[in-house]
């Protein structure tokens, strides 16, 4: 299968990578995915935009340097993808259910590319008919 994470698991990811931590965020389910080497794994340049931004503003939620993780993650194998004018139509698409641009962005992306999007995001796994992955957050 073909994955595009989201920015929270992909910053989840990252931190596991890390000396392990007992408080992981990253779900068992999300864990077993990620690790899986017949599933192709994909990140894309609106995650990195979305962390930039965030971790300027210093958001503890997006602690994780934008420059290590995209580095971490091509050095793990993860194919990079960038926003085309293609996906940036399909966002017009979309059903109004709510305005985060970077997630919408994410599921354009996922639907015009043919990728899953493997996500812990409530908000996000209410598109349905569109290829979406929910995996509740750890509690």
């Amino acid at each position: 299968m073909k994955y595009l994470l989201d920015t929270h698991l992909l910053i989840w990811a990252a931190a596991e990578e890390t000396p392990p931590q007992k408080d992981s965020k990253l779900p068992p389910q999300a864990r077993q995915i990620i690790e899986d080497e017949i599933n192709a794994l994909y990140f894309s340049s609106m995650s990195i935009w979305e962390l930039v931004i965030k971790f300027a503003k210093k958001s503890p939620l997006f602690d994780h340097d934008p420059h290590q993780l995209r580095q971490q993650l091509n050095a793990h194998g993860y194919e990079e993808i960038s926003l085309d004018c293609d996906d940036a139509l399909e966002i017009g698409t979309l059903p109004p259910l709510h305005n985060d641009p970077f997630d919408r962005a994410l599921i354009a992306q996922a639907q015009h590319q043919g990728l899953i999007l493997l996500t812990c995001d409530g908000t996000i796994a209410q598109y349905s008919g569109y290829p979406i992955l929910y995996i509740p957050p750890v509690p």
